[in-house]
């Protein structure tokens, strides 16, 4: 049974699941599709070709499926697909894709969106994310699993962020981060491995070898597209040689502080 307030607006056409709850003065357009067991709280508005998974909660004042903020958007087709048991809080702002950009904005399962958080145009986010409060992301930045995001933290276009990840608050990301690492700055390096996160996800021989991985990618000054090169030929882990691909495709570059003779351009 749904419980949906009277002072609601809800657009013909808009498909609703089972057992939702839509507050007062929120606003469903048209082309909205609500998975079962989701709460809408007051004045949220969904708007667009925005598709929401099941078991998804969404805070007050969100701004879900609004256009793009992308001056070459002219009214195309455009989406938002949001997966299951999301929570997005108050004042957020996520937008759809665009037609530059493969026409879909994708947020996965099981990510925390704090308080004014924002989701560019293209964003690709997957599972297990947390980005705190004010967290930022413009338009085509892609986020791997696990990711954590720390408050008020921008992240350019077009920026990689690996599977377990994490960016410090206050930071000012303007390259790729590999998988498992930690950065902080403005703008923002590589500062070591994300231990924390990793000690909850993997085993200690898994580490040790992230280790190992790590030091020679970034402490020994050597250019590191070789390394990542040596270690996949000889690496029997496969996040090692996760860590190593990453490198291998960053189109942007990744962010670290380099010895002395080190003079290896990413």
């Amino acid at each position: 049974m749904n419980l949906i307030h009277p002072s609601a607006y809800i657009e013909d056409g808009a498909t609703i699941g089972a057992n939702v709850s839509i507050g007062a003065f929120a606003s469903i357009g048209a082309n909205v599709s609500i998975g079962d067991n989701s709460t809408i709280s007051s004045h949220a508005v969904i708007e667009g070709h925005t598709t929401i998974g099941k078991n998804n909660r969404i805070f007050s004042h969100s701004a879900i499926g609004t256009i793009p903020q992308d001056l070459k958007f002219n009214g195309e087709f455009v989406e938002l697909i949001i997966g299951d048991n999301n929570t997005i809080r108050e004042f957020t702002l996520l937008n759809p894709g665009t037609k530059g950009g493969g026409s879909i904005t994708k947020i996965g399962d099981n990510n925390l969106l704090m308080g004014y958080v924002h989701i560019g145009h293209d964003v690709i986010i997957g599972d297990h994310c947390i980005l705190a409060n004010g967290a930022t992301l413009a338009g085509h930045v892609e986020l791997g699993n696990g990711v954590v995001i720390g408050g008020l933290t921008p992240i350019h276009q077009f920026v990689h962020i690996g599977d377990f990840a994490m960016i410090a608050g206050a930071s000012a990301l303007a390259q790729d981060i590999p998988p498992f690492t930690l950065a902080e700055g403005n703008r923002a390096v590589v500062r070591g491995l994300n231990l924390t996160g990793l000690r909850r996800s993997m085993d200690r021989s898994e580490i040790n070898q992230l280790k190992i991985a790590y030091k020679e990618l970034f402490e020994k000054g050597n250019p590191i597209q070789e390394v990542a090169t040596t270690l996949i030929e000889n690496s029997k882990s496969e996040n090692v040689i996760k860590l190593c691909k990453f490198i291998q495709k960053s189109t942007r570059g990744i962010p670290f502080t380099r010895t002395k003779n080190s003079e290896d351009k990413v």
